[in-house]
């Protein structure tokens, strides 16, 4: 690779982590805007959502604002992450940023779904009960089987990440562990739906977790250096050491 592509390539990967942050920020926003406001929780009763939604269009609505430009970046930020490694992996005949793309672009059309769904809900809940608490239901469920694409995003990239040597140990550990609370609350959907409660947390710890994993993501890719070097490993054949 030349010095010159070497830069452009980097340069892109700055891009995607600047992205990584923005869409951090954007996701905790909306958080914080509709959590407040008393968004309920996954299989609240039906007499709390249609109280929200009949009341909070506002706040849904400034939320929901917010999704397209986060998927936008989350996009951006896969992208970016797909440059950074995918030279080291093409090497080694593997495509585990492929992988963590892929579930980015998956969480990005489901969780369109979500918003939807919460967009409609201001406009049942109002009139008609009986659609509200079966688009409620609807919500839960795609909301709660988003994990498994969270989960394979993260997978992708940390895994992909420990591979080339981009990001720490510890940081790929939490990408890791978040997977799998993500994994798990998708493979629960059913209970998490029925019960929430301590079933619930699994998703909720996991959500945080992967903020976190991102924004240290973006981090990393925003400070990698075009002049990188490779090193020896005892179990790949090269690894990028990050700066």
């Amino acid at each position: 690779m030349t010095q010159q592509s070497k830069l452009a390539a980097v340069g892109f990967s700055r891009i995607g982590g600047m992205a990584a942050i923005g869409f951090a920020a954007m996701i905790t926003l909306s958080n914080v805007i509709m959590v407040p406001a008393g968004l309920p929780l996954t299989g609240a009763e039906a007499s709390k959502v249609t109280e929200f939604f009949a009341t909070q269009g506002t706040a849904v609505g400034i939320g929901s604002a917010l999704a397209p430009a986060a998927w936008i970046l989350a996009t951006l930020f896969g992208a970016g992450a797909l440059i950074a490694l995918r030279r080291s992996e093409r090497d080694r005949n593997e495509a585990w940023s492929l992988l963590g793309l892929a579930g980015l672009a998956l969480q990005n059309v489901t969780f369109a779904g979500v918003i939807a769904t919460r967009l409609a809900l201001t406009s049942t809940a109002p009139h008609d009960p009986s659609a509200t608490a079966a688009l409620w239901a609807l919500h839960d469920a795609v909301f709660t089987l988003n994990g498994t694409f969270l989960a394979l995003a993260l997978l992708g990239l940390s895994v992909g990440g420990l591979r080339t040597g981009l990001i720490r140990p510890w940081h790929g550990t939490l990408g890791l562990l978040a997977a799998a609370l993500q994994f798990s609350s998708a493979t629960l959907a059913h209970w998490v739906i029925d019960d929430g409660g301590a079933m619930g947390l699994l998703g909720l710890v996991g959500w945080l977790m992967w903020v976190v994993w991102i924004v240290v993501y973006g981090i990393t890719l925003i400070r990698q250096k075009p002049t990188t070097p490779l090193r020896r490993s005892t179990h790949d054949h090269t690894r990028a050491v990050p700066a």
